[in-house]
């Protein structure tokens, strides 16, 4: 599975933007998805997932009420719809898939198998 995220871009503080990642060489549908993102110098942190079936999705505390993750399993993609957003928001956007990973381990980089190659964010103040 190869997934390729898009959407990324300069957006003043209070904005809204929306990344899509798209996968190829199989189906998700019965794949966890999942938003990472890194800042210069930081960590790469979990944003948001969500499971493939029983509409179960988990976000970071610094997100909640603000991002919604969504997926359309007929395209085979997957969605982070940003709101209000924040100069800390910034950072570069990676969308992650596994077949496998279970629900402790949605929040660790570590528990994901495939990830994209990433989108740059930019919130100005």
């Amino acid at each position: 599975v190869q997934l390729q995220a898009s959407g990324g871009g300069l957006v003043q503080a209070g904005g809204s933007l929306r990344l899509s990642c798209v996968a190829s060489g199989g189906p998700i549908n019965r794949y966890a998805v999942g938003w990472f993102r890194q800042a210069p110098g930081k960590e790469r942190d979990f944003v948001a997932a969500a499971k493939f079936s029983g509409g179960y999705a988990n976000y970071a505390e610094s997100v909640k009420g603000r991002f919604t993750i969504s997926r359309d399993n007929a395209k085979n993609m997957v969605y982070l719809q940003m709101s209000e957003l924040r100069p800390e928001d910034s950072a570069v956007y990676y969308c992650t898939a596994d077949p496998s990973v279970i629900t402790s381990n949605l929040a660790s980089r570590t528990g994901w198998r495939y990830w994209g190659q990433g989108t740059l964010v930019t919130v100005s103040s």
